[in-house]
């Protein structure tokens, strides 16, 4: 078992030597200033508490274990592969993005049903005219750090994508194409005349649904689960990532963050490539 240190920062040469000691480890490894690999450690519960305080992301990689082994990334869209929660965004425009960011806060958190929680924001959005949601993708919708290195790394080791989202089509399929993602699921915004009409167009995307995805995908290539990583950061992620041999929480709930594989809690998604790079 191997334990990657990453961060924002440099990491001291102290905390390393203080975290090799505690699990033991063989030999440390520097890989950049700010990406450390222990070899050969002893898992420690302690660990994660001291990385947390000092802002370093960390995780225990089994010996051998790399993205060449996968073959395929399913990843949540809002707050995870893009900086912005759409909804929330598309709400602004109306004027109403408290009350619809507080909705969203909840159903992320697990308090509210996920598709009850959509229905009652997508209501709130009556009446917008439906350029609202470009505005949305060319002024306030950006990748976050990372995206770009971490979708380059999985292609280059043949790693198939799938964007799922709670999110709309508008947004996934312009990243789809743009980001050159295998697949791409969401909901789709009912538009009569140029305008929302509050309501969503046929099955909602919903916790099971993304997990329904990421198992057809999976079975259409022959791959088994322990093949796959899902990456996501809120409650509406949870049933997906538990379909996964990997799940990755991407600054994510904390509710999220217990239950994941391995926690991004500071860096960018390039901390995928870092954790599985070697």
């Amino acid at each position: 078992m191997n334990l990657i240190l990453q961060a924002l920062h440099n990491i001291p040469s102290a905390q390393v030597e203080h975290l090799a000691s505690v699990a033991n480890a063989a030999r440390i490894e520097q890989v950049a200033a700010h990406l450390y690999r222990l070899r050969a450690v002893n898992p420690q519960a302690n660990i994660a508490a001291y990385c947390f305080e000092h802002q370093i992301d960390y995780g225990f990689v089994p010996q051998g274990k790399q993205l060449a082994d996968f073959g395929l990334l399913v990843m949540d869209m809002d707050s995870t592969l893009i900086n912005i929660e759409c909804i929330d965004e598309i709400a602004d425009m109306q004027g109403i993005k408290p009350q619809v960011a507080e909705i969203t806060e909840s159903a992320m958190r697990g308090e509210i049903d996920f598709a009850e929680s959509l229905r009652r924001r997508v209501a709130l959005l009556k009446g917008l005219d439906e350029a609202a949601l470009l505005r949305v993708y060319d002024e306030r919708l950006k990748l976050n750090p990372g995206a770009e290195t971490m979708l380059t790394e999985l292609k280059k080791h043949g790693v198939m994508t799938l964007l799922v989202s709670g999110g709309f089509v508008f947004f996934t399929e312009r990243l789809k194409a743009r980001l050159g993602l295998d697949f791409a699921h969401a909901n789709e915004l009912e538009i009569v005349d140029g305008k929302l009409t509050g309501n969503v167009s046929g099955k909602i995307v919903d916790a099971q649904g993304k997990a329904d995805w990421l198992n057809h995908v999976r079975e259409e290539f022959g791959l088994q689960a322990a093949q796959v990583i899902a990456m996501g950061d809120g409650a509406n992620d949870l049933k997906m990532m538990a379909q996964a041999g990997v799940s990755i929480a991407y600054h994510a709930k904390p509710v999220v963050r217990a239950q994941a594989s391995y926690a991004l809690n500071f860096v960018g998604l390039d901390g995928l490539v870092n954790l599985l790079g070697n």
